[in-house]
């Protein structure tokens, strides 16, 4: 494995979550890398109560959010994470193909919570346990969106968890 890429953020997933915690930190000039498998629910919605959309297809508002993020200097690659661990004062996020680190990490992984298990963030119940900002009990740590609600799935809902995981890195 090569050495790691070195970021200010890494968001683990390009869902709504994602991609908003990746718009935010790098609107405001933080480098910001955001992996994603392209697996987001989202390509099965289809967005009616959303603010600000009156009806859109999923797939072509992730491929909206996706320009508007990158436009703003976000690097989003396509690359599963397989690991995420903290290593001295900073995150390392793992693929088949490279190595990430970062000083923060978001995850946004939907419903998967593995990741956050193995980071060793705590849980309550089945979900991870955030404060209101949505930090982990992993200093610097987030979670966002399905991760962190049992049963509220709705994209503006995570779009929202995953800007108040960046307001508070840029904070």
């Amino acid at each position: 494995m090569s050495d790691p890429t070195f970021t200010d953020v890494v968001v683990v997933g390009g869902g709504a979550a994602g991609l908003s915690a990746g718009l935010f930190t790098a609107k405001n000039g933080l480098d910001t890398i955001v992996l994603d498998t392209d697996a987001t629910w989202l390509h099965k919605a289809h967005l009616f109560n959303y603010l600000g959309i009156e009806s859109e297809d999923g797939t072509a508002f992730v491929e909206d959010a996706r320009d508007q993020v990158e436009s703003f200097g976000a690097d989003i690659r396509q690359e599963e994470v397989t690991g995420v661990e903290t290593h001295e004062d900073h995150f390392h996020a793992a693929t088949a193909e490279n190595n990430y680190a970062g000083d923060y990490l978001v995850l946004a992984t939907g419903a998967d919570r593995d990741l956050a298990e193995d980071l060793g963030c705590a849980f309550d119940g089945d979900v991870v346990d955030v404060d209101v900002t949505m930090e982990t009990s992993v200093e610097d740590a987030y979670a966002t969106g399905a991760m962190v609600r049992a049963e509220e799935w709705q994209a503006v809902i995570s779009a929202g968890d995953g800007a108040a995981a960046a307001l508070n890195v840029l904070t």
